[in-house]
């Protein structure tokens, strides 16, 4: 495979923030092996994962080959770049699982089983340190960095200057030394010769090539990219419910899509060149025409379908686009009954809802009760016979008049019935 030029690609999508000097000869000289770690601390990651998942994906299709680092023993101490708490510890079972997880997330971004000379390669801390005791580490290690050294990095003088932390622990402080050692195995039997991560890692991938001179005897380099924020000054990858997690059973695709279509035109833009595979030339066309009407929302519609395409699939993209739909009137009552139960209480999240007894929906329930004796939905039943004379009545998108009865006909997955008056006033039934 003919080399691209990493550092080169990076640049124009706005993704470097610290590089070493000479990264990009050395890179341009052969195939390189760089890593980048991996929290496994749950069974998924999560959209503020993306940043250092891209990385690896755009380094192995500019033909080098990437080595993705689960960090089963450095999960289990905690970082203390820009972090205010320590970690909880889990048992390996628990890692082992949580590590199989993340591999098959980050194999929908690289190639681990091609057979190809730079296919990706998955490694765990955990494996070269569970049987390196204290005392080797101290001596064999330990003796190579000084405290002052390790003082001197950021994200340690912040968290012992910090006002609203306790300061920090030992465990802690050692992290950039554990760190800085998987950087020297890796450069050992994995022939690894950069770390990539977020600008808060430099200290962390800086002791790691000291490490590597001191003790390995040769030349270890560093790349770092921004840490991403959003225009408005909120955090990427939150919601209000949280993290925006790339397994679906987390976060719905429907969810997952809604979030990357939501943003402002200055995140998408933005967002665009980082987060998807899509080539300068293509970003700049779609960009253009973006300007020309931003109330289309090209750039997000774009970004929406490629970002939720490569963590789901095609098929879960085109879902996620016709549930969207459904809020806007473009949809029918089949396109609501295919939802899957999570996508259609996304779709139709904070919408009030009533509970009835099968059995009223087995013998056929009159539409007036529903709207207003069973539900409360409407306050009374001159009210609900006012609305169906006015033909603002619908059930699951179709309208209908005095005299109609809900049956099991009408059910969404079996459950739900969705009551609409007008464009925007829903209410669901659940039978139970």
């Amino acid at each position: 495979m003919k080399l691209k030029n990493f550092v080169e690609e990076l640049t124009w999508r706005g993704m470097i923030h610290d590089v070493m000097p000479e990264t990009e000869e050395h890179l341009m000289a052969a195939m390189r092996s760089a890593y980048v770690g991996f929290d496994p601390t749950a069974d998924s990651l999560h959209i503020g994962n993306l940043v250092p998942i891209m990385l690896l994906a755009f380094y192995q299709r500019c033909g080098h080959r990437p080595v993705a680092l689960v960090g089963g023993a450095t999960g289990m101490i905690g970082d203390p770049s820009g972090k205010s708490s320590e970690r909880n510890l889990l048992d390996e079972p628990t890692l082992r699982h949580n590590q199989e997880c993340v591999r098959r997330q980050l194999s929908q971004f690289l190639d681990f089983s091609s057979g190809a000379e730079n296919k990706a390669v998955m490694v765990n801390n955990y494996d070269w340190m569970k049987e390196f005791s204290f005392l080797d580490f101290i001596r064999d290690v330990g003796k190579h960095i000084t405290v002052n050294y390790m003082m001197a990095k950021d994200s340690v003088k912040n968290r012992i200057q910090g006002e609203d932390t306790e300061g920090m622990s030992f465990t802690e402080f050692t992290y950039q030394l554990v760190q800085g050692y998987d950087f020297l195995h890796l450069y050992k039997h994995h022939n690894c010769t950069l770390q990539m991560g977020g600008s808060d890692q430099w200290g962390n991938i800086t002791t790691g090539t000291e490490l590597i001179r001191r003790i390995g005897g040769g030349k270890g380099y560093a790349l770092t990219c921004p840490l991403i924020t959003k225009s408005d000054g909120s955090k990427f990858g939150k919601s209000e419910g949280g993290n925006i997690w790339l397994d679906a059973k987390r976060t719905s695709p429907y969810k997952f899509y809604q979030y990357w279509l939501n943003t402002s035109d200055e995140d998408a833009e933005k967002y665009i060149k980082i987060f998807t595979f899509l080539d300068e030339e293509t970003i700049k066309g779609l960009v253009v025409e973006h300007q020309k009407a931003p109330h289309l929302r090209t750039l997000q519609k774009r970004l929406a379908q490629e970002v939720t395409t490569t963590v789901h699939n095609e098929s879960e993209y085109e879902n996620a686009v016709k549930a969207s739909e459904i809020l806007f009137g473009k949809s029918t009552s089949e396109a609501l009954k295919n939802l899957n139960e999570q996508t259609f209480l996304d779709v139709f999240e904070g919408v009030p809802q009533a509970e009835i007894a099968r059995s009223e929906v087995n013998n056929g329930l009159d539409i007036i009760s529903a709207l207003a004796e069973k539900t409360g939905f409407l306050k009374s039943n001159g009210e609900a016979i006012r609305a169906l004379k006015e033909n603002s009545i619908s059930v699951n998108k179709e309208k209908v008049s005095d005299g109609y009865a809900i049956t099991s006909e009408d059910l969404i997955n079996n459950t739900f019935v969705l009551l609409q008056r007008g464009k925007k006033n829903y209410f669901i039934i659940k039978l139970v």
